[in-house]
């Protein structure tokens, strides 16, 4: 009962690896709000909590949508009177090689990530910086979904990469800015077994020997509900990648290695100069199927 007496929000939890996490917030003790656009889903994962003898509300409500992502945070006010964790998961794909995505195609995914992911955060975070300026200070927490896209890029999702990036790079900025207020923000990056993926994860499926579905999206939530819990609170700003039994710290954007001339270059000085600064550099990993 890592949890218990917290209250969450999960976005995109009709299915998938937000339905894992939901379910799994359930079983530890917190009340969940379950979000998906779909209601069935997202009715049927409420159920499922409540046969369990948890609570749980669906909410419909669209994330990228500024009212929407307003209400979907009021909601978890007014069914159960506080909010403590937002774990923004929800997303879709639209994949195609740069040279033939369409200006729709881009903007859909970006829309539904990126934004998807800052207007929830936008209105959970005015809540809590209201308590806290009330004399109230939450122990909050925002658990952001980036990807290993994101982290390192892939051929064919030029769109979801840079969606993707976006999150992490807005998981620090949020971290560094929302501290103050008594709120932790990290961001995973998992792999695992979806409708978005289940093509490419087939392969992947339960070995007989084991038993272990190393791509089942139940593997990814126990990190999400301890980063949920105030057993975190000395965590913020990390992304973590995690999948099957796997979890590791991934390594951020750092300060390279500096050649200083101390006076400006001149341009055919610098090829012998990124050449010095290019082998002397660790060699970035591989982009996804290239």
């Amino acid at each position: 009962m890592i949890v218990e007496g917290r209250v969450v929000v999960v976005t995109g939890a009709g299915r998938g690896i937000g339905r894992a996490h939901a379910l799994a917030f359930a079983r530890e003790g917190a009340s969940v709000v379950v979000n998906d656009v779909d209601l069935d889903p997202a009715s049927a994962v409420v159920e499922e909590i409540e046969a369990a003898g948890g609570k749980a509300v669906a909410n419909t409500d669209d994330v990228a949508d500024w009212a929407g992502s307003e209400n979907l945070i009021a909601t978890a006010l007014e069914s159960f009177g506080r909010l403590d964790v937002l774990v923004n998961n929800a997303g879709f794909l639209r994949d195609r090689m740069l040279v033939n995505l369409s200006e729709d195609e881009w903007d859909a995914v970006v829309r539904v990530h990126l934004k998807g992911h800052f207007a929830p955060m936008r209105h959970a975070a005015a809540h809590w910086r209201a308590e806290s300026k009330a004399g109230r200070r939450p122990d909050a927490r925002i658990i952001n979904t980036s990807s290993g896209a994101g982290l390192f890029g892939s051929v064919g999702q030029g769109n979801y990469t840079a969606a993707k990036a976006g999150i992490a790079g807005l998981t620090v900025n949020a971290a560094a800015e929302f501290g103050r207020y008594g709120v932790t923000v990290n961001a995973i990056a998992p792999a695992a077994r979806t409708r978005m993926t289940e093509v490419a994860f087939a392969e992947n499926m339960a070995k007989p020997e084991t038993g272990f579905d190393a791509m089942a999206p139940e593997n990814v939530s126990p990190l999400v509900v301890w980063l949920g819990s105030a057993e975190s609170a000395a965590v913020t700003g990390r992304v973590f990648e995690v999948d099957g039994g796997r979890v590791s710290l991934a390594d951020p954007w750092r300060h390279g290695v500096v050649e200083d001339k101390g006076a400006r270059w001149e341009p055919s000085e610098l090829g012998p100069v990124v050449g010095r600064l290019v082998a002397s550099a660790p060699a970035p990993e591989p982009v996804y199927g290239a």
